[in-house]
């Protein structure tokens, strides 16, 4: 009997970006990420992503971190793995779209500061929203990774899925993720997936997935068997439920087959054990809730991302109307439907769920539109799959006639007007960059970190105008 091609699949390890932004709202500090590095630096990881999402936000806002300290603090201490970042775009690590200069300088900076391998992802998949990142990263000699946000619906096809592929590699890009947010691709899914990926492309394909539905470990599965060649997964504490499968099973799973990963399970049982105790402390101060551990078998029935899912409690509990959920879960396809069939992930997936909120509330739809639902059907953010609902979009924008060129063509270079609007604060070149893109959390932020310095040294205070408050 021939012996079977050895493949072995490569494991990128969540734990210090997706997992913890999954389960405890991205609240690992840098402090408590450092001792470890040392022990993880020995796995023989593809890659770790510890960089990009909700990082940046969380660690200005709620940690008082200097997100590009904790960068350079990483990159020092991982002496042989790469360091990975997810990207949002035109939209950076914000929520708006930037201009090519902010950009193109986020990337340089973002490289030059330790990261290896750039996620770039569009909440539409318009392709034309990647190209200024992915040429930027190309130019800065880092490796660009084109993701694209999976979803379910007519017009997903797998010649849709397989003409992406062609154009991302045509685009430059040096590798394909498929970028499962709401852990929608179940395990036969994915067989077919990733050999329709294969044909269409020669460029390494990864799967990144979450473990909300319940399937993702045996999803992984199938599409490594299919010829997947990397898989994100999160280490045991900081594994399931909204977060990855665990590294270590997957481990063991492709043990002693032709895709055996060669990592140590001894090696692996010591950063578990570091990371457990962050876990049962979380668990204890209500950080990590339960809820997020299970498995939610409505993320398949609606196609909803659990986050989604949650923020619409909310905004229905806000309004006493919680008895309207099962209505509100069925608008959303159908919000979904008017506005082109998107992939439902940040930030189409918060401007789908409050407009359906809406359109139940009021009791007629769309007699209220948000400002992003009508961003959306203006063509702010880009061309969807499918063209927007005619009679919809005539009630939310009236004769406003929609952009058709790439949203960003119509932004002027803006670097230099956020640097002088910002200048007082600047002690490092990156800080305009914190400043770009969380304005007001960014101002807060260099008025702490003044004020710290000022209570060590007095002398440090602001020439201009003394010292900041906290």
């Amino acid at each position: 009997m021939a012996e079977i091609e050895k493949k072995p699949v490569k494991i990128m390890e969540t734990v210090l970006r997706d997992a913890h932004q999954s389960l405890i709202a991205t609240r690992m500090t840098t402090e408590q990420m450092l001792p470890i590095i040392e022990k993880m630096d020995k796995v023989g990881y593809h890659a770790v992503e510890c960089w990009g999402g909700a990082t940046f936000d969380a660690s200005l806002r709620f940690l008082k971190e200097d997100p590009w300290e904790r960068l350079r603090k990483l990159r020092d201490g991982f002496k042989n793995t790469k360091l990975q970042m997810l990207f949002r775009g035109q939209n950076i690590l914000g929520y708006r779209h930037y201009a090519d200069d902010v950009v193109e300088y986020f990337v340089q900076k973002s490289i030059a500061n330790g990261i290896d391998i750039i996620r770039i992802f569009d909440c539409l998949n318009d392709i034309r929203n990647l190209e200024t990142a992915v040429k930027a990263t190309n130019k800065e000699g880092g490796h660009s990774q084109i993701a694209l946000s999976y979803t379910l619906g007519d017009a997903y096809t797998l010649d849709y899925w397989m003409d992406m592929a062609k154009r991302v590699e045509d685009m430059g890009a040096q590798s394909l993720c498929i970028k499962d947010m709401a852990g929608l691709l179940v395990p036969y899914k994915a067989t077919e997936l990733v050999q329709a990926l294969k044909d269409a492309t020669s460029l390494p394909i990864q799967l990144h997935t979450h473990y909300t539905s319940g399937v993702a470990s045996m999803t992984y599965l199938k599409a490594v068997e299919a010829g997947c060649d990397i898989i994100d997964t999160a280490i045991s504490p900081f594994s399931m439920g909204t977060s990855q499968p665990a590294t270590e099973v997957m481990v063991e799973t492709f043990k002693g087959t032709p895709y055996d990963t060669g990592l140590d399970q001894n090696k692996l049982a010591e950063i578990a054990d570091y990371f457990r105790p962050m876990r049962e402390e979380a668990l204890e101060s209500g950080l990590m809730n339960p809820k997020v551990l299970g498995v939610n078998i409505k993320t398949l029935l609606y196609q909803v991302p659990g986050g989604m899912l949650s923020n619409m409690v909310s905004q229905l509990k806000e309004q006493n109307a919680e008895d309207k959920y099962y209505e509100v879960l069925e608008e959303i396809p159908r919000v979904r439907k008017d506005l082109g069939e998107p992939p439902l992930v940040t930030p189409s997936s918060q401007i789908v769920g409050t407009q359906a909120v809406f359109n139940v509330l009021m009791g007629e739809r769309y007699k209220m539109a948000t400002k992003e639902t009508k961003a959306v059907l203006s063509g702010e953010y880009g061309s969807t799959v499918k063209p927007f609902d005619q009679e919809v979009q005539k009630k939310c924008i009236g004769d406003k006639k929609p952009i058709t060129c790439r949203p960003a063509d119509l932004i002027e270079n803006e670097l230099d007007k956020i640097e002088a609007e910002m200048s007082e604060w600047k002690e490092q070149d990156e800080d305009v960059l914190s400043y770009a893109l969380f304005p007001q959390v960014a101002t807060d932020f260099f008025k702490y970190r003044q004020a710290q310095k000022t209570a060590v040294d007095p002398a440090a205070g602001d020439k201009k105008n003394g010292t900041y408050p906290v």
